[in-house]
């Protein structure tokens, strides 16, 4: 019992999902506008698109939304190198609860161009409102394919790179090391150095100390055998070279 009623509900489902994909777009209600509606706006959008002038840019530039930017710059670029205009292409609707994307293929001589614009429904006026619009070219899947095969070419170069330069900078830490020990060396001689200056300067002035001593016994006994007073006697200290 419990399969038979696991396989109804299985059928009720599959049927409601092909009921949803063969529902007709142009009897869909797009958050109280029509299929014929929007295609209709999107239509005059475009032509306003294809006709623009010189005045009709700078105004936009100047007095224009930022949506109304950001659309006129990217029809600029993507209609740059495609050729003549020759019509209106494909018109398509994609409603995601509250969001709408309305899609207008223009065909040109050499590939097409897409005009998108995003709708997303404000719930305090209760109306759909513009949120984003753009156009760029069509790509076909071979040239999608060989683009991300490029972009991942050029990401995993990037990485390669960066690898290189950190061992090279790894590799650099080694000479930093000898560098340090090399000036440690000569900080450690230098005070050797010293310590033997001062030795050697330490061992003059003991010698010189005892030859003064030596020289005040000998003032001592000559002054004793001649009965003369030692106050005369100047020592003198004699530095040798």
């Amino acid at each position: 019992m419990k399969k038979k009623l696991s396989l109804i509900l299985c059928l009720c489902f599959m049927a409601l999902g092909l009921a949803a994909c063969g529902t007709d777009p142009t009897t869909v209600d797009y958050f109280g506008m029509t299929y014929d509606e929007l295609q209709s706006s999107m239509e005059q959008e475009v032509s306003a698109l294809v006709g623009l002038t010189d005045d009709n840019r700078t105004y936009i530039q100047s007095y224009g939304s930022d949506t109304a930017m950001k659309l006129v710059e990217s029809w600029d670029e993507a209609t740059s190198d495609v050729g003549a205009y020759q019509g209106l292409g494909e018109f398509n609707i994609t409603k995601a609860q509250k969001t709408l994307t309305v899609d207008q293929y223009v065909e040109y001589q050499n590939r097409e161009v897409i005009v998108s614009y995003i709708y997303t429904y404000n719930y305090e006026t209760e109306q759909p409102e513009l949120t984003d619009a753009s156009a760029d070219k069509v790509y076909t899947l071979g040239e999608k394919m060989e683009k991300a095969a490029l972009n991942t070419l050029m990401g995993m170069g990037t990485v390669f790179v960066v690898l290189i330069l950190i061992s090279l900078i790894i590799y650099c830490f080694r000479f930093i090391s000898v560098i340090q020990n090399k000036a440690a060396g000569k900080g450690k001689k230098n005070e050797a150095e010293a310590g033997a200056v001062v030795e050697q300067i330490g061992q003059r002035e003991e010698q010189l100390t005892d030859d003064l001593e030596l020289v005040a016994v000998i003032s001592a006994a000559v002054a004793a055998s001649t009965g003369a007073s030692a106050d005369s006697f100047v020592v003198r200290s004699i530095r040798r070279r």
